[in-house]
Order: structure tokens, then C-alpha cells, then sequence
């Protein structure tokens, strides 16, 4: 493929450790992993390879789904809570260590402290689970990083819990997504893996995040040899990237706001292109920053991929009310037609939730991670993002080249070389390349229509009173019992208070 569509240029870099990242590391290999179905088996492989530690640091895990829904082997089990103590009885001295969110439990408190008193009463010792709640209120663990023996780590946007396992068919009613019933929505969502020096930075991360959490220090390993699992092929070697974080001031803790500085540096850098996968846009800055482009006589063009909702009726409530005043904004300052806002529907016209937090800069840049352009990833919640440019790799253009072209094309039902012909009439120009394509097939990228909002809405969104979002405070609350009674081996109270006090918060928040 040529790389006529995103010439080479000599801008400055966006990666300066202090102050858009934390740390530039070399990574051995590098893959880029789209939606839930590779990244779990991808995950399950290396886990299976794991021998001194396995940290995994999430938002949520929920311990029943299954890894790999599509597989058939009767010999390791699939459902996450069995695999993880099969792999600690099939490994003595491997310590498995889960750090998740207090406040996720208010989501699926019945079937989520079941499943981990379980654990805690049948699984061997050398597995770990804590809850975070080092958080200031409002605020939550989003990080999604695991990492194995310090020398593999998968970092980006996917959550192992249930509604997440799809893959790039996004098909209406997959039973492999769900129980039979309760098949959630198609779901689109991005990870990176990574070998070497990197996976021991976010080994750091990790023990640091516990060590916040718990107030205990994690092993070391000191391990060498590879463990690149076998089912995913390299997009990149020897390659340098960025750690980017995000994290609010909190007791001794300062606030961090690297992956603040690294989107709005990212943005402003733009000349030719701005591809962005989220699942909000709420952010004021990050607003703003875009904006500032489309007011360039010659600015770059923009394609934003959003779903067609929030996945809840607050979270409608709190992002899609700003989300619209924001898409609203854009489009009255976008004056030459540079700008695109979708969101994706499958072959039957069912939307497909965009759950990835991915940009794309000139095909020079890119962040993949777990921050959401909203203003709590900005501020409130902890979140990890990797970045990489072609100022360090000049290679990297070829495979951000191609994978926006993967992502155009999976979202519009394509070849990529049908998406990589129109591009190279078009110059690169993404807007005009979308626009022509996406009559073409069933499935494809509907432009995003904003709410109309009444008085009451756009109070709201205007005073942003909602991002965050006001029931984590009771969530934190809800939690902190359910934190308590596990502890205490108070299984049946523990059930039965987050059952009544789960109920009542999934009245007032409903999750699709």
C-alpha cells in the first residue's frame, strides 16, 4: 500500500516523557487487537503460559463469562473464575492477582459477589482479589491492563466481563455474546499487546495501582523468555511507545494529567487527519481542541465513530446531553465540510456500541487505551493510554495506514481494498472517502443525530454537572458494604444487602 495518503512531515514530537507520557519504552512486538473475541483468546494463551505472576487491573471483571464461546476444549475450562484456578492448580507456584473497581459491584451485585465469594471459598491461595476504592468521589479505577511475568501486557479499552465477547462480524443475536436470553448488544472494542521493556512498565503500573489500592507490595518476576501468544501476528517490532496516565489528586497522591495533555497535543498537531473511536464525547477541552481545527482554513479532516447511544438511561442522561451540544458546535464551525460524525450499524440495522478509544492522527500518530473523551477519563478516574509516532518509527505510518483503513472497512461491510482505492482518489481525505462509501452495503456508518433536548436537558449539559456522573457516589457507598461483608466472609448478608441496594440502583440505572 502506498503511503502517498499522509505524506511525511517534520513536525514536533507529541511524546515527551512529563509531560504526554510517563515513559517511552521499547517494546519487542506490538500488536493492535480489535474487539473482545481475539484479544480473550489471545489473553487465555498467555495466561496459560504464565509461571511466577498474572496481574489483572480492571474496571470490572465478572468471573462466569466465558473467554473463548466458540471453542471446544474439554480439557481447560472456559468460564473465567475455573480457568484462573486451573491455571494456579496447574502451575503451584503462580500468583494470580485481580484488581477491580468497588464501585462496579452496584452494576451486577446478585451474580457478581456470588461468583467471588466462590472464588474466595474454592479457589487456591495463590489467587488475589481486591477491590479498588482509592478513589475521591465521583471518581473510579478504568484502567484495563494485564500483564504476565512482566513480559507480556495487553493495555487498551477491553473489560473481561460479560457483554464484551464479539468479534468483527458484530452479528445481531450471536449466542457466544451472552446466556440464551440475554444476548447483549453487537460491541466494538480495541486492546494493544505488548512484549519486553514495556510489559515490565506496566508491570510497575500495576504493582503501583495495587500497592494504592491494598496498601501491599507485589512480586517481581524475573522473567526472560518470550510468551507471545500464538494467535496473534506482530504488527510491529523493536517499536518505542508512550505510557500515558491519567489520575485524580487523592490524599498523597498528586493529580497526573498526562493523557489529558496527550490528546488535546495530539489533536492541535493534526494537518491532514483525525480518525477517532470512543465511546463519548463530552470533553470540553478535548471539544474545544477539535473545534479549533475545523476553524483552520486548511485543517485536517475529521471522522469521529461514537455509538448511537450511552449504553444506560444516565449515562444518556449525563454524556449524550453533552454529547449533543458538543456535535452540534462542531458541525456550525466546520464551514469547508471536513467533518464526519457516525455511529455503526450491522447488516440489520442494529446498532453496534463503539467501545474503543482509539485516535488516529496523519497516520503518524496513535493512542489506543482506556480514556474516553469525556471530562471525568480527564480528570476523575484513573485510565492508562499507549501511544506511538513515526517520529521514533517511521514504519509505523504503513501500519496505521492500514489499520484505519481495517476500521473504515469493517464498518462499512468492505473490502479493504475497496476502502484503499477510494482513499488514494480521494488524497486521504477520510470525510468525502466515508461519504461516498457508506450507501454502498447494509452495514455501514450512520451519521449521528443529536437529541433535541428540552430546557431541563440542556441545563444540564450545560452546566456538565452530570460528567461525572452522580450515582457513583452511591455506588462507592453500596460497595463499601459489600467490600466489608466479603472481607468478613459475611457471604448470605453480603448477598442479600447488595441484592436490595443493587435493585434499587439498577431502577435508577439501567444498563442495556
Amino acid at each position: 500500500m502506498v503511503s502517498k495518503l499522509s505524506p511525511g512531515s517534520t513536525r514536533e514530537p507529541i511524546l515527551k516523557e512529563g509531560d504526554t507520557c510517563w515513559r517511552k519504552v521499547r517494546a519487542e512486538r506490538v500488536a493492535f487487537i480489535v474487539d473482545a473475541a481475539d484479544y480473550f483468546e489471545a489473553a487465555k494463551d498467555a495466561i496459560l503460559k504464565a509461571e511466577r505472576c498474572v496481574y489483572l487491573i480492571g474496571w470490572e471483571f465478572d468471573l462466569e463469562v466465558r473467554l473463548c464461546p466458540e471453542a471446544d476444549d474439554p480439557d481447560i475450562p472456559d468460564q473465567l473464575r475455573l480457568f484462573l484456578q486451573y491455571v494456579a492448580e496447574e502451575r503451584p507456584d503462580l500468583e494470580i492477582f485481580v484488581l477491580q473497581w468497588r464501585g462496579a459491584m452496584m452494576f451486577n451485585v446478585a451474580r457478581q459477589l456470588g461468583s467471588f465469594l466462590l472464588l474466595k471459598a474454592s479457589a487456591k491461595p495463590q489467587i488475589h482479589f481486591r477491590l479498588d476504592g482509592e478513589h475521591p468521589p465521583g471518581g473510579c479505577h478504568h484502567q484495563k491492563i494485564v500483564v504476565i511475568d512482566d513480559v507480556l501486557a495487553f493495555c487498551g479499552g477491553i473489560d473481561m466481563t460479560s457483554g464484551r465477547w464479539d468479534n468483527s462480524r458484530h452479528r445481531s443475536g450471536n449466542p457466544s455474546r451472552g446466556e440464551e436470553g440475554d444476548r447483549p448488544m453487537p460491541w466494538h472494542d480495541m486492546t494493544l499487546a505488548l512484549e519486553g521493556d514495556a510489559a515490565k512498565a506496566l508491570g510497575e503500573l500495576a504493582r503501583q495501582r495495587w500497592k494504592n489500592a491494598t496498601g501491599n507490595d507485589l512480586p517481581v518476576p524475573s522473567r526472560k523468555d518470550s510468551i507471545w501468544p500464538e494467535t496473534i501476528d506482530p504488527d510491529l517490532r523493536d517499536a518505542v511507545v508512550g505510557i500515558a496516565r491519567n489520575s485524580p489528586k487523592y490524599k498523597d497522591n498528586p493529580q497526573i494529567s498526562e493523557i489529558e495533555n496527550l490528546w488535546c497535543n495530539a489533536i492541535a498537531s493534526a494537518r491532514r487527519t483525525i480518525y477517532i473511536e470512543n465511546q463519548f464525547l463530552s470533553s470540553g477541552k478535548i471539544a474545544d481542541a477539535l473545534k479549533a481545527k475545523l476553524q483552520e482554513e486548511d485543517g485536517p479532516d475529521i471522522a469521529i465513530v461514537l455509538p448511537c447511544s450511552a449504553e444506560s438511561w444516565l449515562e444518556s442522561e449525563a454524556m449524550d446531553t453533552r454529547r449533543s451540544l458538543i456535535v452540534t458546535d462542531l458541525r456550525e464551525a466546520d464551514r469547508n465540510g471536513r467533518l464526519g460524525v457516525y455511529h455503526p450499524v450491522n447488516e440489520a440495522g442494529e446498532p453496534i456500541y463503539v467501545h474503543a478509544k482509539l485516535l488516529i492522527v496523519d497516520d503518524d500518530f496513535v493512542r489506543v487505551g482506556s480514556s474516553n473523551m469525556a471530562s471525568r477519563s480527564l480528570s476523575s478516574d484513573t485510565e492508562c493510554d499507549l501511544a506511538m509516532e513515526t517520529a521514533d518509527q517511521p514504519e509505523l505510518r504503513e501500519v496505521l495506514i492500514r489499520l484505519r483503513t481495517q476500521m473504515i472497512a469493517e464498518h462499512l461491510g468492505l473490502s479493504m481494498d475497496a476502502v484503499t482505492a477510494e482513499l488514494e482518489k480521494s488524497d486521504g481525505r477520510i470525510h468525502s472517502v466515508i461519504e461516498r462509501l457508506r450507501y454502498k452495503n447494509g452495514r455501514t456508518l450512520e451519521v449521528l443525530k443529536p437529541r433535541e433536548l428540552n430546557d431541563t436537558e440542556m441545563a444540564m449539559a450545560q452546566s456538565r454537572l452530570l460528567d461525572p456522573e452522580e450515582p457513583i457516589a452511591l455506588s462507592r457507598r453500596v460497595a463499601d458494604f459489600a467490600h466489608k461483608a466479603f472481607q468478613q466472609n459475611r457471604g448470605v448478608i453480603a448477598i442479600a444487602g447488595m441484592t436490595a441496594a443493587g435493585w434499587a440502583a439498577r431502577q435508577f440505572v439501567r444498563r442495556r
